[in-house]
């Protein structure tokens, strides 16, 4: 696992030991950075269930201003710790311990990019949807990446939040949340 451009690019992340950690592929990461790429500069980011930092770091080093590492786990904060010095971005970063609801309830400033990834299969989607959305932390014009197995349930639409994009990489999709922009009414006749 690598950091594939930008500032810290060619950095090797720790990796984690067993399968309880599943970080999310150099292939699906390029991808979701080339659709996501034009929210990406000065941006301020969330990786939740962050679990290596992969996403916040690769954010970072393509021009994030700065990123929270949110998790859950005692071993992946200390990895996140890890990565984030191994790109010396200590002074972007932000590492909550906790679960997705403490690590939001944390943030007290407008998110452009949130990277959701919660282990697999555990309904997790809908709940931290809702809690972005009630928290009103996404920005304006900010999106939610939401990385899932082909077969997930994933809700079409929470409050404003709707699916903008998704794309599947064999079994796994991603899936691009955000608010609609209001067609404008043509008002020539």
């Amino acid at each position: 696992m690598r950091i594939i451009t930008g500032e810290y690019r060619g950095r090797k992340l720790e990796s984690p030991i067993g399968y309880d950690v599943r970080p999310t592929t150099d292939k699906v990461k390029e991808s979701i950075f080339n659709i996501i790429m034009n929210h990406v500069w000065g941006a301020v980011c969330v990786d939740l269930f962050a679990g290596t930092g992969n996403l916040g770091l690769e954010a970072l080093s393509r021009g994030a201003a700065k990123c929270y590492f949110g998790d859950n786990s005692r071993d992946s904060i200390n990895l996140i710790k890890t990565n984030v010095k191994k790109c010396n971005a200590e002074s972007k970063s932000v590492i909550i311990a906790g679960d997705y609801s403490k690590t939001l309830g944390r943030i007290n400033e407008k998110i452009d990019i949130f990277f959701l990834d919660p282990p697999y299969k555990d309904g997790l989607y809908e709940n931290c949807l809702e809690t972005i959305e009630s928290l009103d932390l996404l920005s304006e014009e900010g999106i939610i990446v939401a990385e899932h197995g082909v077969r997930d349930y994933v809700p079409q639409q929470v409050g404003k939040l709707e699916i903008l994009k998704q794309r599947k990489y064999g079994k796994i999709m991603v899936t691009i949340y955000g608010v609609p922009y209001a067609e404008e009414e043509n008002t020539d006749e």
